[in-house]
């Protein structure tokens, strides 16, 4: 399990900045895993899958996660793909608990 994966994520209720420059990039080397990040606002990543009803599983498993850590990415499904953005709402931009929210994503089974 990755140390991101381990971390908790902390709901941010504002007044901080947004991650920018070397702290973001940092948290993107430790994340890896085809992660994408835009425009240093939010993250983003494509999941392939044999078809819908895998899609929809890996779905509701990104869902049951998000519920349970309080941290809910938006979820782009359609037939054999996955969407996860991921961006913390309340600075308009990334924080370290996006990153550990990937984290744990790459941790849920595919199929």
């Amino acid at each position: 399990m990755s140390e991101l994966a381990q971390k908790e994520c902390i709901p941010c209720k504002g007044g901080v900045p947004p991650l920018k420059g070397e702290p973001l990039q940092s948290l993107q080397r430790q994340l890896g895993s085809g992660w994408n990040v835009v425009n240093e606002h939010h993250l983003e990543k494509d999941y392939a899958f044999k078809n819908f009803r895998d899609a929809l599983a890996f779905t509701n498993r990104v869902g049951e996660l998000a519920e349970s850590t309080n941290h809910h990415p938006d979820i782009y499904l359609a037939w054999g793909k996955v969407r996860i953005t991921l961006w913390t709402h309340s600075i308009d931009g990334l924080s370290e608990s996006d990153f550990v929210m990937a984290a744990k994503i790459e941790q849920l089974p595919k199929s």
